[in-house]
């Protein structure tokens, strides 16, 4: 997998990152026609990548098919795919292996007793869109498709280790932890296994055991639970990281970890004890030229230029990033928000009462969780973004995902975005109550926002909850990258500048805001439809352009957020 360490010493792996022989099938042929059995006559398309930054393919949605030769040594095989977007079909030589749902977490397959030699690898990948699609059509991002993170072949054998959780709690000094390691277990073989595993935890080992498998089987172990004294907390700019490692005799899995605890109240968000003002973008991992394959270099560059504008705090909007981007927030000492990609007015109330739509919103929501649990820079698990929250469909499902996520998430706080705070029915099921409001832009003007926070705070008291704070997560307006004037009207680099620092000065002058995201850290492509209404087929609000150019509004937010920093 994609890290920034190394997580595996034992097993033989192999990236399948490259050219691939790539096929267009609009009219869903080809299985009819045999394109599971790999083929070599199609136009070769890079992996990592999406499909439509293709000559001809940029407004291509529906499905294609990916299809690669590559090398085997021979044994038991683990194929694993760190993202596909949306949904995928995987075959080795002609015979399928499954499917997965969901373009932004990884997934993988087992086979067993695979020959010496070249075989084949075939995907069918399609990224359109029906009713019980997670995201609906209607988004406003652009709907790339393809295979958009690394694709690796493994050999394994014998116990494997799947997965690691790490889960502590610190003591009211926040310097000793009672802690614990589970390791999910996998015996590859065909055959019962009994095989040693031993964990360690800072390099030192701390607890070894026998397990039995049978063929087949997954078991998770979960180790005595340990103390850690003396602890070096992880807090922002301070990235204090522990590690951890499960072995077998034929595999391994490391870890970074670290301890912090994130609490809210009296209407405040606490770090290690501490009140933290969270002061943050909203950030599409999403470049035009890649697309949702976004390049390494560039994570580094994008939290450079963040770190730069005096920010402690990063929104993933809307959907779980790159292990690897959150492994460097890990590393800088970054606050981040992860979310699932249940985005928007595109999600009516009925289809947020249709049962796959569940099903599959809670699924990603256990992928993310098991994927990203780890991570000491999450703070924040999202549930959604801007459904109508309005609606009892939308309150059985909140209090679905809550429940889950408060249960099973971790030392975070859990919560969603809402864009009606006047008519929201799901307050109760949120730890912060987080606000997307555009007002200068979409409706009212920028003299609105402190009236329309104290009529907020009125319903919010009202309704039991004045003990949550509020954090902004959603404000804006578009500028054209250079366009200037003398007179700050809309699209202008002067406006966005303005209207951005009377709106970041309102909310960190009020009591009950505990942080914002400024929507939004740079343009990024939006779909078609929406391409309508927005200048250049792009969302232009921006504080940097898609090429990470800034804007007026770069500077005059840093200026605020370096101010802030020093009243801390």
């Amino acid at each position: 997998m994609s890290r920034i360490f190394v997580d595996r010493t034992k097993r033989k792996s192999a990236c399948l990152d490259g050219m691939w022989f790539f096929k267009t099938d609009a009219d869903n042929a080809g299985k009819e026609q045999g394109f599971f059995m790999g083929f070599t006559d199609g136009m070769q398309i890079a992996v990592p990548s999406v499909w439509n930054t293709e000559f001809g393919l940029i407004e291509y949605n529906g499905a294609v098919w990916y299809s690669k030769d590559f090398y085997f040594e021979g044994g038991n095989l683990r194929l694993n795919f760190e993202a596909v977007m949306t949904y995928a079909e995987v075959w080795l030589d002609g015979k399928l292996l499954g499917d997965h749902y969901g373009g932004f977490s990884a997934f993988d397959f087992y086979v067993n007793n695979v020959e010496t030699g070249f075989h084949n690898l075939t995907l069918r990948v399609d990224n359109s869109f029906d009713k019980n699609s997670i995201p609906q059509k209607k988004v406003d991002w652009y709907h790339y498709g393809g295979i958009i993170r690394s694709v690796y072949a493994e050999k394994v054998a014998e116990t494997v280790v799947t997965n690691l959780r790490f889960d502590y709690n610190l003591n009211d000094a926040l310097t000793l932890a009672n802690a614990k390691i589970t390791a999910e277990l996998f015996n590859s073989e065909s055959y019962e296994i009994t095989s040693p595993v031993t964990f360690f935890f800072d390099s030192k080992e701390i607890f070894k055991t026998d397990i039995t498998l049978s063929a087949g089987e997954t078991k998770k172990v979960v180790s005595p639970e340990f103390s850690v004294e003396n602890i070096r907390l992880w807090d922002i700019g301070k990235p204090e990281l522990y590690s951890i490692l499960v072995a077998t005799n034929t595999d391994d899995l490391y870890d970074r970890v670290g301890f912090r605890k994130i609490e809210v109240k009296d209407q405040k968000i606490l770090l290690n004890g501490n009140q933290i003002e969270i002061r943050g973008v909203n950030r599409h991992e999403e470049y035009p030229d890649f697309g949702f394959a976004f390049p390494k270099s560039l994570m580094n560059r994008d939290i450079d230029i963040i770190l730069n504008l005096g920010c402690n705090a990063i929104r993933g909007s809307h959907y779980p990033n790159s292990k690897y981007f959150v492994d460097l927030l890990d590393s800088k000492g970054i606050l981040f928000w992860s979310e699932i990609p249940m985005w928007g007015v595109g999600f009516t109330a009925e289809t947020l009462g249709l049962p796959t739509v569940i099903e599959r919103g809670l699924t990603m929501h256990k992928e993310m969780l098991k994927q990203y649990f780890n991570h000491p820079s999450i703070i924040i698990w999202g549930m959604h973004n801007e459904i109508p929250t309005e609606a009892e469909n939308a309150y059985n499902i909140s209090k679905l995902f809550y429940n889950f996520l408060k249960e099973n998430g971790g030392n975070r706080i859990v919560t969603y975005a809402t864009y009606k705070p006047m008519e929201d029915i799901c307050l109760e099921f949120c730890d912060i109550i987080c606000l997307n409001q555009y007002y200068g832009w979409y409706y009212g003007n920028n003299d609105s926002w402190q009236e329309a926070l104290n009529e907020f705070r009125e319903r919010r008291n009202a309704l039991g909850y004045g003990h949550k704070p509020i954090i902004m997560s959603e404000f804006g307006c578009a500028a054209i990258y250079g366009d200037h004037t003398f007179t700050n009207i809309r699209w202008t680099e002067e406006y966005q500048a303005e209207m951005l620092s009377k709106a970041i000065t309102t909310f960190h002058n009020d009591s009950m805001v505990c942080g914002f995201y400024v929507w939004q850290y740079a343009d990024m492509r939006t779909c078609w439809e929406a391409g309508m209404t927005r200048a250049r087929g792009f969302n232009n609000k921006g504080l940097v352009n898609e090429h990470r150019k800034p804007k007026a509004s770069y500077f005059a937010v840093k200026k605020l957020y370096d101010e802030f920093k020093g009243e801390q």
